[in-house]
């Protein structure tokens, strides 16, 4: 008899069948949740102290670098020390200063009031009101209180009631300036509204004011002042009503 040309296995596989046999097996359906059902609580996970000290620092710390950055070139917080802006600004009224980083010699304005420093007061800032800009010509008629700007009268009604009192204060000889006077470019001619106790740009030695030396502009007024004798007793009391803008 011929062989068979092909071979046959004549032996079980057991294991085979059996992995066959399980693979064939009705699997039994997964259970879904129902849809309204609530989400499985997650296990509340503890704070640690020392991270929530850093999440405060650092938010501190951005704090006051935001206030820092406002207050160097945004506005600035300054103090009024003498009267020779009464009556619109009191001695040891606290003011907000708009920064010469945002206030150029450009946006100086007749009437601004604006704290500057000049060689005369060497480091200490003064306050004065601007009364004319660079090629302006100024003229004062001492006797009768009035001020002229390239030959207009201003009306100032910041000022007090001059009406019936003397002439206002000028200086003579070399500590006093000659009328009419222009004010040079990039200069300002400042006064305070206290005609009679103000040192301002009628005195020689401050003169026309270069607009490099101004600090800034005056907004608003944030606390005002109080006024105290020798004995401590309070003669020019706090008026909350001042707060606010100040022109």
């Amino acid at each position: 008899m011929e062989q068979d040309k092909y071979s046959v296995h004549d032996t079980i596989d057991l294991q085979e069948i059996r992995s066959l046999l399980e693979d064939e097996k009705p699997r039994e359906p997964r259970e879904t949740p129902p849809e309204d059902a609530a989400p499985a609580e997650k296990p509340e996970k503890k704070s640690e102290p020392l991270y929530e000290c850093y999440g405060i620092l650092h938010d501190i710390t951005y704090i006051l670098a935001a206030v820092t950055l406002l207050f160097v070139f945004v506005v600035r917080l300054v103090g009024v020390d003498g009267t020779s802006m009464l009556p619109t600004l009191h001695h040891g009224d606290y003011l907000i200063l708009e920064s010469n980083f945002l206030y150029h010699g450009d946006d100086i304005e007749t009437g601004d009031i604006v704290v500057l420093t000049v060689p005369y007061y060497k480091e200490e800032p003064i306050v004065k009101r601007v009364i004319a800009t660079g090629g302006q010509t100024v003229d004062i008629d001492f006797e009768n209180h009035i001020v002229y700007v390239d030959g207009q009268a201003l009306e100032e009604p910041y000022l007090i009631d001059y009406t019936g009192t003397g002439s206002w204060n000028n200086w003579d000889g070399e500590y006093g300036l000659s009328y009419p006077a222009t004010v040079p470019e990039d200069c300002i001619f400042v006064l305070g509204d206290n005609r009679n106790n103000s040192t301002d740009s009628r005195f020689a030695p401050v003169g026309m004011v270069n607009v490099s030396c101004v600090l800034g502009k005056v907004r608003a007024i944030v606390l005002p002042g109080q006024t105290k004798d020798e004995m401590g007793n309070i003669t020019d009391p706090r008026d909350w009503g001042r707060i606010g803008l100040v022109s």
